[in-house]
């Protein structure tokens, strides 16, 4: 078995910006979830839920190569208490992620690491689709404003009302 050093620190790299968005996406969800925005908040956490999936399969190649697997974050969790701008910097993030995949896929593909190239472009096709949902969201705030907003929260308060939660 070839050790593949590059790939290695490429998928800790990986990793290391998804623990990063599962952090923040989680601080996203409890806000929002406070807030009474049930449908982001439930979104931004089955993001998250979906990006540490992604953080078990890098490990899981990690390991494979005999690499050791490092989970740290890459940075802190940002402080927003805004929607707009969660949600801006939630497709900041991910467009950035795919940006990275696409140019380690090459990397790895270059280094004769197929399956970890793979591996890459997979995930790509989750990131991309959680891209297009905040694109989405971002503009359903700019085409309703507030009201769209004032929808979940009703929704919510409904909820609560009929004993469906708090």
């Amino acid at each position: 078995m070839i050790q593949r050093t590059k790939s290695i620190e490429l998928l800790n790299e990986a990793i290391a910006g998804e623990m990063t968005a599962l952090n923040q996406y989680m601080y996203f969800h409890f806000l929002l979830e406070d807030m009474g925005y049930d449908y982001l908040s439930a979104y931004f956490k089955r993001t998250a839920i979906e990006e540490m999936i992604h953080v078990e399969k890098f490990a899981e190649r990690i390991l494979y190569l005999k690499g050791e697997v490092d989970l740290k974050a890459s940075k802190k969790v940002e402080k927003i208490h805004d929607v707009k701008a969660m949600l801006e910097l939630s497709e900041q993030m991910e467009s950035a992620t795919i940006a990275d995949y696409n140019s380690w896929a090459n990397q790895c593909a270059a280094d004769e690491d197929a399956t970890t190239k793979k591996l890459f472009e997979n995930i790509i096709l989750d990131e991309e689709r959680h891209q297009d949902h905040f694109d989405t969201e971002i503009a359903n705030l700019k085409n309703f404003g507030d009201k769209y907003l004032a929808l979940q929260s009703i929704a919510h308060s409904k909820s609560v009302a009929k004993g469906g939660g708090d």
